[in-house]
């Protein structure tokens, strides 16, 4: 993968800003549905949109006018909640404002698996044109009585393609050996994606944002994976979810009903211990290992610091609204 820019550095600073940083679909008090901003100069960007990810970003101080892409790891509940909220409520929020339509990236469809014969499962482009859809009363009112712009005008979602060369099978290969897929490029950031582990949901995709300030990986969902270690390679900082491999014991190992069952497959195979994402960090050659995505969301912080025996570089147990400077 070549890039045909050279990123500009004018001096002004950047950061990583964690917007929320909950795992799973279930409402924690703790902490905001998963989400996360890379803040590069004035210019915004957004990694996922999890539940009270648009209230975390106006919290954070930030005007939705700034925002420039976001990009969607995969198509779960949990990391899209807030997708037709971005528009609802940025509208009132600075959106209206953006200089050309924000760039929106996400995951492609797939066909579905309890029934083969039936339509394809909707991707990140018609998922978005749906929600809109589903507000269209309300949208065509604020458009006549509010004087706002039209979603085409300030929202513009795009899938992310897969090469038929990778042998992608959303039953079978989620997660072949891959190179990274270029996405997203403007004078700030590049940024490009790789296929991980997070089945059954696919696609899904790890994201790296490479700028003159430093490089930034965020894993998505995904247990241990080759691709992300390639992805992340050399990366300033990884951003990785988590898993407490101790609380997955207590809470479904021995359970003989079959929801206990999916669920302990589930947390074992699609999502990363906390030995093993600071072995993951260690592997890539990370210099900061930044830690979200929790599940349970309400373990003792002693317990996630516990990365740090696998891990020998800067560890950052994340909270709702921390904000980690690049250099």
């Amino acid at each position: 993968m070549e890039w045909s820019i050279v990123l500009r550095s004018s001096g002004e600073s950047a950061e990583l800003v964690l917007l929320g940083t909950a795992g799973g679909p279930r409402p924690q008090p703790e902490r905001a549905g998963i989400a996360s901003a890379l803040r590069v100069g004035e210019a915004l960007y957004l990694v996922d949109l999890g539940y009270g990810a648009c209230r975390q970003l106006t919290l954070a101080g930030f005007g939705f006018e700034r925002l420039r892409a976001g990009f969607v790891t995969h198509l779960h509940s949990d990391h899209i909640a807030d997708l037709g909220n971005l528009l609802l409520y940025g509208w009132y929020a600075g959106l209206c404002e953006v200089p050309r339509p924000v760039r929106l990236f996400g995951p492609g469809p797939r066909p579905p698996y309890r029934d083969p014969g039936a339509a394809g499962l909707p991707g990140f482009t018609e998922t978005l044109r749906r929600l809109l859809h589903a507000y269209a009363t309300d949208i065509e009112d604020r458009i006549i009585d509010n004087a706002r712009r039209p979603p085409e005008e300030v929202l513009d979602g795009t899938d992310i393609p897969l090469p038929d060369s990778l042998g992608f099978d959303p039953r079978t290969r989620v997660a072949p050996d891959m190179e990274p897929l270029a996405v997203y490029r403007d004078e700030h950031v590049e940024v490009s994606a790789i296929l991980v582990q997070h089945a059954p949901m696919a696609p899904a995709f790890a994201f790296r944002f490479d700028t003159a300030h430093g490089s930034v990986v965020f894993s998505g969902d995904t247990g241990p994976c080759a691709n992300l270690v390639r992805l992340a390679h050399g990366a300033d900082v990884l951003v990785h979810e988590v898993i407490d491999e101790h609380w997955i014991q207590r809470s479904y190992s021995g359970a003989n009903d079959p929801v206990a069952a999916a669920m302990f497959a589930h947390h074992t195979t699609a999502h990363t211990s906390i030995p093993d994402a600071g072995r993951i960090a260690a592997e890539c050659g990370a210099r900061t290992l930044v830690l979200t995505h929790f599940v349970p969301g309400h373990n003792p912080a002693p317990r996630w610091h516990e990365a740090a025996d696998t891990f020998g570089g800067r560890l950052v147990v994340g909270a709702d609204l921390d904000r980690i400077p690049l250099r």
